[in-house]
This record gives structure tokens, sequence and C-alpha cells, in this order.
């Protein structure tokens, strides 16, 4: 499950949370992480209550923090409470998750799924990055959940893949074999955009 800082609490007042959607609307990546270390319990705690699964609960966490990136500068204080606007994102989120969920399930992926742990999803500074890299950003779209979350470990934590076996529960040649799958398609897609 994703662990939060023990200096924030989720309980931040209003004022905070809305500086930091300023600040966010001005594209400060800092504040994004600020908020998110702020209220990553509570949207991954709605998340996991309406999705029932861990592995969905941290696509729609990553999915809601994106659009608020993305949203910030539209956000309306007269509209709402940023906790609340927050939340509604969330569900909206979830909500798809379930449908694209409910849509894929004449053609499921692999049912080996990574221990849930707060290194599944890509840091958000990393995650910005992929945003300025869109080619990359496709290309990492194309793999499956597991590969995804096996490169961010690799690639974005830095991980050894003794230490990624470690962290996912998952067999020491498992990890080999699907990292190397997921570099050879990344590789293959970018080298398909360059083209």
């Amino acid at each position: 499950m994703y662990a939060t800082p023990t200096h924030l609490h989720d309980l931040s007042p209003p004022s905070d949370l809305l500086a930091l959607i300023g600040r966010m609307a001005k594209r400060d990546e800092s504040s994004l992480e600020d908020f998110y270390d702020m209220t990553l319990s509570k949207v991954y705690g709605l998340a996991l209550k309406i999705t029932r699964r861990h592995d969905l609960a941290e696509d729609v966490v990553c999915d809601t923090y994106w659009q608020v990136w993305h949203q910030a500068v539209r956000f309306d204080i007269n509209r709402g409470v940023p906790m609340a606007w927050l939340m509604l994102i969330c569900r909206s989120r979830a909500l798809d998750a379930l449908r694209k969920l409910d849509e894929a399930e004449s053609h499921p992926e692999p049912s080996e799924l990574i221990v849930e742990s707060e290194f599944s999803c890509p840091t958000l500074e990393k995650m910005l990055t992929l945003e300025r890299d869109s080619a990359l950003h496709v290309a990492m779209a194309k793999l499956t959940a597991i590969q995804r979350q096996l490169i961010a470990l690799a690639f974005f934590k830095g991980y050894t893949h003794q230490e990624i076996s470690e962290q996912t529960n998952l067999p020491l040649g498992s990890v080999k074999s699907h990292i190397k799958r997921a570099q050879a398609s990344l590789k293959d897609a970018l080298s398909h955009q360059e083209a």
C-alpha cells in the first residue's frame, strides 16, 4: 500500500491545499509533490474502496494526480474546496477504471500481479518528465501494467533486479524477463516513432 510521509497530514488546512493548487497552475512541480504527499492516503483509500483492487487503485492514483496537474489552472474555489475537487477527480478516474476493466474482460492480462507497495507508481517528477517526452510516454502506455511497474522500479527508482524481486515477491528470472521484454518493446516503439 502507498506510504505517506510521517511529517505531512491528510487533514491539511484547505488554505494550504489551495496555495499548492495555485502554484501547480503556475507549473511549479514541487507543489504537485507536496500536494501528493498531503493527500495520498485519502485518494488511495477512495480509489481502493471503489475498485476493490490494489492494482487498479494504484493506477487510479496515478491518473488522479496526472489530472490534478493538468487541471490546476482551471480550479475554481467558488465551485468547491480543494479536497472535494480532488475526491471528485479520484471517483471519476476510479469509475473509468472499472468501465475499462469491464470492456477488457474478454482479453485479460496475465494474472501475475505485483504486490501493492509504495513503489508501484512512478514518482511524480518522473511522470512530469514523461509528459515532456511524449514519444516515451506513448511507448510506455503500450506496455502491460506489470512491465510499466517494473520499468518504473528499475529506471525511475534505480532498483537492481534483485531489489525489485524482493520488493514485488516475483522470482528474479521473471523480473529479468519482464524488463527485457519491456525494453525491447520500448526500443521498437521509439524507433518507429523516430522513423
